[in-house]
């Protein structure tokens, strides 16, 4: 018989398995995978600024990464850098900050390791209800704005021509993956969010034949990484967050086997498939 906090564990896991399988597919199809990282590390800081203000450390996650989304938007606008630098300025910079603002927390006893990798066996009731409820809301407006994000990365001209408005539809994507990361940090944790959103995504490119199916594979994958690895950190007694990660990862490596080159070929969004 399991334990609650365990299946709280399982519950809550594939919770955010499920949300985090359709952004993925975007994150890989945009190459957008130092993004993630950037907002993950940016995480740290909403935490550490929730500790100094006394506030909720989900909602300070959310704001302090979609202000690092303004900022990046802004920055990309004005700087002469490549966004790659500016992602990796803004990562960094964030990821330092948080630390040390942390640093000086010194009358806190801060489970830093717990935020850096993930803690999801001490996720109570409430927290599933604000993964489902959050995930619930980022799935459905997912929904809506599939069909201009997906015109977007088809083609953003073509889809600007269309009347499809592909920069309210971006933003819109930066607010969603803020959501995920700020629900999924204390899963996975702040360094192995991104891994959780381009794993089962990049797993699930080999099989699926088109872009709905590749978010729906996403997220069935995603969910089975998150089930093996929480077994896998019961019987090995390994830490939970890099468990279901490594469970991810062993997913794709079985997904390279040469027994499964019979498969559908991989999926991208093809010219119009936002129409």
């Amino acid at each position: 018989m399991l334990d609650d906090f365990f299946v709280r564990a399982l519950v809550a896991g594939v919770g955010v398995a499920l949300v985090a399988g359709p952004l993925g597919c975007f994150i890989v199809w945009r190459r957008l995978a130092y993004f993630g990282d950037t907002l993950s590390h940016a995480s740290l800081l909403g935490v550490a600024l929730a500790f100094l203000l006394n506030t909720n450390i989900i909602l300070t996650v959310f704001v302090v990464a979609v202000a690092v989304s303004v900022a990046l938007l802004a920055l990309q606008r004005r700087a002469t850098l490549s966004s790659d630098s500016l992602l990796g300025l803004l990562s960094h910079s964030a990821l330092a900050i948080g630390l040390v603002v942390l640093s000086f927390l010194t009358y806190l006893r801060v489970d830093l390791m717990g935020f850096l990798f993930g803690d999801i066996l001490a996720v109570s009731r409430t927290d599933i209800a604000i993964i489902y409820a959050g995930g619930l809301a980022v799935l459905l407006v997912l929904a809506v704005i599939w069909r201009p994000l997906l015109a977007a990365t088809v083609n953003g001209e073509l889809a600007a021509a269309e009347g499809m408005r592909p920069e309210r539809a971006q933003f819109v994507f930066m607010l969603l993956m803020a959501t995920v990361i700020a629900i999924a940090m204390k899963i996975v944790g702040v360094l192995l969010i991104t891994a959780l959103l381009i794993i089962p995504a990049a797993t699930a490119r080999k099989f699926a034949s088109g872009p709905e199916t590749m978010a729906v594979f996403a997220a069935l994958i995603g969910a089975a990484a998150v089930v093996g690895g929480l077994f896998g950190s019961l019987n090995f007694d390994t830490p939970s967050g890099p468990s279901i990660v490594v469970a991810a990862l062993v997913l794709f490596v079985i997904s390279l086997s040469p027994l499964l080159e019979k498969s559908a070929q991989p999926a991208e969004p093809a010219e119009g498939a936002g129409r």
